[in-house]
C-alpha cells in the first residue's frame, strides 16, 4: 500500500462565478468575479479569463475596487484575510489578517483606509448571528500585518451581501434582514429602524430579499418575497419616512442595483429578464427577456456604459446600456444533482455532463470554460416550481465519438414515466451531433442502464430498464435507405428488474446485472455463458478489466461489498468489504478507482483487478461522497512520475464532491500546474509585428540556416549583453514597486555596455581607436583595418541578422560615431 506523498488534490476548476457579485473596473474592460477560493479576472471584451488571482485558502466571499487605486481589488475569504491585489499583473500586493470569518466585503470612497465586513458574534456563535463591522487597514510596509481595530456598526445582520448597501456619499449604510431595515448614519452616530408587518390585507409576503441604495439622493430600493420593489424616502426620521411600490416581478426579487448616474434602476428575478427602471418615471420600464436561466445579482460599471447580471446556471452576462447582450462568460454548469456519468467526448477530448436544463454541457477541461452546449431535450424550458418538464438523465459515447445515446424522462401527473432514447450522429459539416434517430418509451418504465460496444466491426447499443429487459440496438438502414438505429435483441433473466450493464474493453462479452445476480453473454449469439452469484445486495455497479486484466469483472453491492470475478475460471477471485459509492475504469491502463465512503468522507483507492492489495490509497479526498468520477487521457504521457504515482501517468482522474466541486490529483507542484493548465495571457515579450519587421522577414528567412550554423559555433565563446533582459525587467515590473529611478540608473547605463570578452571591462581596443578627427583624413588602410574589426563584432554579437555591406559615405559616418567621447558613462559608477 503507498500513501499520498507528493500527490495533491486540487481544485480542477469548475468553480462557482456566480457565488459573488461581479465587479468591473473603472475602465469597463475588465469584470472580476469571485470563483473558488481564486478571483478570476476576465475580458469583457473577449470574455477570456486573462488572470487568476490565487492566495486565498478558503472560499473568496466579496470583491471591491480599491477606492484611491483603480488598478487594485480586496477580497476577503473565510479563511479570515483581506488580501490587497494588483489585478492587472496578478500581485499579492498586501494580506491583512482580521482573524474571523469574512462573509461580505464593502469599500467606500469617503471612508479611504477602512473597509466594511460580516463577521459573526462573538457572543452568539451558535445561531450563527452575524454583525457588520468596519476595519481600519494599518499603513505599514509589512506584506501581511494583522488588523484589530474592529468597530460593530450593525448586529444581527443578513449576511448575504446583496442585503447591505451604502448610501449618498457614503453618509449611510442600509442593511435587511426578514420584515426589518436598519440605516446606520455615520456623521450622527446612530441607527433607524423600519419595519413592515408580514403580510397586508392581499397577502403578500413582504420579507426584504434586497437592498441598494441611490448614488445621488437619499433614496434607498429594496426587492420584497411577492416581487415588489420599494422605494424609501425621508428614513432619517423614524415616523415621517415614506415609500412607494412598484411591482412587475411575479416572484422574489432577486437584486437591485443603480447606475452610476442614478437615471436608472436594474433588477431581475427568477423570471430571467432584466427589468430596466427610470428613476423618477417607473411606469417606464424596458426589458430584455430570455436571458436563459434566474437572475442571481446584477451590476452596472462604474461608467454606466456596461450592465453585468449573473445567473442561476453559473453563467455571467455583458449587456450594454442599450440592453443589447454583447458576450456570455459560461462557467460550469452544475446543478444540485448531475443525472449524468461524467464522460469524455473522444472528439474533442471535453467532459460532457448535465448542462443548463434539457442540455448537455461539453466543457474544456485545460481552458477551464465551456465550448458548447447542445440542446437533447429542444424544447423551451418553464422556470415554474413544481412544473414535471423532461430531463437528460443518462449519456453515452461510442469509442470513436460518432455516436452519441441520450435518454430523458418526465414523470407525469399518473406516475407514470416518460422516457424518450436519442441517437445523435456526428456531422463534420457542422462539428457537432445530429439527431438521427428517435424511440419514444424503450422500456416500459426508467431505463437505469446504457452502454456502446467499444468493437470497431460493428455499432451496438445496449439498454437496460426496470421492466426487466436489456435491449440490443444496431445500426443500419430503413426503407427509405437512411441510416438508423433499430432494435435486434431483447433478453430477460428470471423476469428480475435490470441494475446495470458493461461490455467488455473488446466487446466480446456483455455484462447484465438482475438485482444480486450477473450474467455475461455473447453478444453474437446472444448466449448465455454463465452467471454470477454472490452474496445478498444488489448489484450497483459493473466494469471490466482493460488490457491484461481483461479476464476480470468487477462488481458493488449495495452491501457494501466489492467483488472481483474471474472470467476464464467462472469463480470469485476476490472480495473486499468496502462501501464503494463510484467505481472507475482507466482506458489506457489496467487500473481501476474506487471511492468509498466512510465516517463523513471520501477515500480513494487504486489498484488493479489482479492483485486486490491497492497502489494507492488516499484517505479523505473531500468531505461528503463523491458524486462522480472520470479518466481523462492526457495528451501526453508523463514520463517523469515517480513509483508512487505511475498510475497517473496516462490519464488525470476527475471527481466531483459533494458540494459539486471539479477535483483532480496532480503530481507536480500546485502553482505550476494552475499556471499549465489556465494558461494565462501574459504581456508578449517579443518584438511586436511592425511593417519594418515584415520587411526583414524575407530576408531573415532566407539566412536562418545560416544563422543557427554560426549559434552552434559560437555559443560556447559568446556571452550576449545583458541589456535586453535588464529592458524587459524594467517593463514588466510594475511602477510602484520599483526603486527610484535614480538608483536604477547606474545598474540600467552599466548593463547597456557590450562587453567583448564576457567579463564585465570594456575593450580597450575600441577606446584606442577612437583618436583625433586628422585619423579620418590618414591613409586607407587603417580605415579598411578597422571595418574588419567591426565586422568581427557584429559577426560574434549581432547573430540575429548578416550586416549588409557598407558604402563610403556610410563607413564615414560609422567613424565619426565611433569617435564619440562615452567616458561619461563609467563615472556613473562612483554613484
Amino acid at each position: 500500500m503507498v500513501e499520498p506523498g507528493e500527490i495533491r488534490v486540487v481544485r480542477s476548476g469548475g468553480s462557482k462565478i456566480n457565488f459573488r457579485k461581479p465587479v468591473f473596473t473603472l475602465d469597463s474592460k475588465f469584470l472580476l468575479c469571485s470563483s473558488g477560493d481564486s478571483v478570476k479576472v476576465y475580458s469583457s471584451a473577449t470574455e477570456e479569463c486573462v488572470r487568476i488571482l490565487h492566495g486565498h485558502s478558503d472560499l473568496v466571499t466579496g470583491i471591491a475596487l480599491n477606492p484611491s487605486n483603480h488598478l487594485q481589488v480586496y477580497s476577503c475569504s473565510v479563511d479570515g484575510t483581506v488580501k490587497l491585489w494588483d489585478f492587472t499583473d496578478g500581485i499579492l500586493i498586501k494580506t491583512f489578517v482580521i482573524g474571523y470569518k469574512l462573509l461580505a466585503l464593502y469599500v467606500s470612497p469617503d471612508h479611504e483606509g477602512t473597509v466594511f465586513l460580516i463577521i459573526p458574534m462573538e457572543s452568539n456563535k451558535e445561531s450563527e448571528a452575524f454583525q457588520l463591522v468596519s476595519i481600519q487597514l494599518p499603513k505599514v510596509s509589512d506584506q501581511e500585518v494583522e488588523a484589530r481595530d474592529v468597530s460593530i456598526l450593525l448586529s444581527n445582520v443578513n449576511p448575504a451581501p446583496k442585503a447591505t448597501s451604502f448610501g449618498r456619499g457614503g453618509t449611510y449604510i442600509a442593511s435587511v434582514k426578514g420584515l426589518h431595515m436598519s440605516v446606520y448614519f455615520f456623521k450622527k452616530q446612530k441607527t433607524y429602524r423600519l419595519a413592515l408587518k408580514a403580510t397586508d390585507k392581499k397577502g403578500a409576503k413582504n420579507m426584504f430579499t434586497c437592498v441598494t441604495c441611490h448614488p445621488k439622493e437619499d433614496c434607498i430600493a429594496t426587492g420584497h418575497e411577492d416581487g415588489k420593489i420599494r422605494l424609501w424616502r425621508n428614513f432619517n426620521q423614524k415616523k415621517e419616512y415614506t415609500y412607494s411600490t412598484q411591482h412587475w416581478h411575479h416572484n422574489i426579487v432577486k437584486d437591485l442595483s443603480f447606475t452610476p448616474a442614478g437615471t436608472n434602476m436594474l433588477s431581475g428575478g427568477i423570471e430571467s429578464v432584466l427589468v430596466q427602471w427610470r428613476y423618477g418615471e417607473e411606469t417606464r420600464k424596458d426589458f430584455l427577456p430570455r436571458l436563459g436561466a434566474a437572475i442571481e445579482y446584477v451590476c452596472a460599471s462604474p461608467d454606466g456604459v456596461l450592465y453585468c447580471t449573473s445567473h442561476s446556471d453559473n453563467k455571467i452576462t455583458i449587456i450594454q446600456s442599450n440592453l443589447k447582450v454583447i458576450g456570455v462568460i459560461q462557467g460550469l454548469v452544475k446543478g444540485d444533482n448531475i443525472k449524468t456519468n461524467l464522460m469524455i467526448d473522444p472528439r474533442s477530448k471535453a467532459l460532457v455532463l448535465n448542462g443548463k436544463p434539457g442540455h448537455l454541457l461539453f466543457y474544456s477541461l485545460q481552458h477551464d470554460k465551456q465550448l458548447y452546449n447542445l440542446d437533447i431535450v429542444q424544447q423551451e424550458y418553464i422556470h415554474e416550481s413544481g412544473l414535471q418538464q423532461f430531463e437528460v438523465v443518462k449519456a453515452a459515447f461510442d469509442a470513436q465519438g460518432s455516436w452519441l445515446a441520450t435518454v430523458e424522462e418526465r414523470k407525469n401527473k399518473l406516475s407514470e414515466w416518460e422516457v424518450i432514447l436519442k441517437m445523435w450522429g456526428y456531422d463534420e459539416q457542422t462539428q457537432s451531433f445530429v439527431l438521427n434517430t428517435t424511440v419514444t418509451s424503450p422500456h416500459e418504465g426508467q431505463i437505469t442502464a446504457l452502454c456502446f460496444c467499444n468493437a470497431n466491426e460493428t455499432s451496438m447499443l445496449v439498454t437496460a430498464g426496470k421492466d426487466g429487459q436489456f435491449k440490443a440496438w444496431l445500426l443500419g438502414e430503413n426503407s427509405d435507405q437512411e441510416t438508423c438505429w433499430t432494435c435486434d435483441f431483447v433478453g430477460s433473466y428470471h423476469n428480475l428488474s435490470v441494475t446495470n450493464s458493461c461490455f467488455s474493453a473488446d466487446g466480446s462479452l456483455l455484462a447484465v446485472s438482475f438485482q444480486e445476480i450477473v450474467t455475461i453473454w455473447n453478444p453474437d449469439s446472444w448466449d448465455l455463458l454463465c452467471t454470477f452469484c454472490q452474496p445478498p445486495g444488489k448489484i450497483r455497479k459493473l466494469c471490466f478489466g482493460r488490457l491484461s486484466c481483461s479476464k476480470y469483472l468487477l462488481g458493488t453491492t449495495t452491501n457494501n461489498l466489492l467483488c472481483c470475478w474471474n472470467l476464464l475460471t467462472c469463480k470469485l477471485e476476490w472480495s473486499a468489504d468496502l462501501n464503494v459509492i463510484c467505481l472507475e475504469a482507466d482506458p489506457l491502463s489496467e487500473n481501476i478507482a474506487a471511492f468509498s465512503f466512510a465516517s463523513g468522507s471520501s477515500d480513494l483507492f487504486v489498484f488493479k483487478p489482479s492483485e486486490p492489495r491497492p497502489l494507492y490509497v488516499h484517505k479523505a479526498v473531500c468531505l461528503g461522497q463523491v458524486q462522480r468520477a472520470v479518466f481523462a487521457p492526457r495528451e501526453a504521457a508523463e514520463d517523469n512520475c515517480s513509483e508512487s504515482s505511475q498510475w497517473l501517468n496516462r490519464s488525470r482522474l476527475y471527481f466531483l464532491s459533494e458540494h459539486m466541486d471539479l477535483m483532480t490529483f496532480v503530481t507536480k507542484s500546485e502553482e505550476d500546474w494552475i499556471v499549465a493548465s489556465n494558461k494565462q495571457l501574459s504581456i508578449d515579450e517579443s518584438t511586436p509585428v511592425t511593417p519594418f519587421s515584415l520587411l526583414l522577414g524575407r530576408h531573415r528567412q532566407q539566412h536562418q540556416t545560416d544563422l543557427d550554423k554560426q549559434k552552434d559555433q559560437l555559443a560556447a565563446r559568446v556571452q550576449n549583453p545583458q541589456g535586453t533582459v535588464a529592458v524587459k525587467e524594467l517593463l514588466q515590473t510594475p511602477a510602484y514597486v520599483l526603486p527610484s529611478a535614480s538608483f536604477l540608473c547606474t545598474m540600467f547605463v552599466n548593463s547597456l555596455l557590450i562587453c567583448k570578452h564576457g567579463n564585465g571591462e570594456v575593450s580597450e581596443e575600441i577606446d584606442e581607436d577612437m583618436d583625433s578627427d586628422k585619423e579620418e583624413d590618414d591613409d586607407s588602410e587603417k580605415e579598411m583595418d578597422s571595418l574588419d574589426n567591426l565586422q568581427e563584432f557584429k559577426t560574434e554579437y549581432l547573430l540575429e541578422e548578416q550586416a549588409p555591406e557598407l558604402s563610403r559615405s556610410e563607413e564615414k559616418e560609422l567613424k565619426k560615431l565611433r569617435k564619440t567621447d562615452y567616458s561619461w558613462l563609467s563615472k556613473l559608477q562612483d554613484y
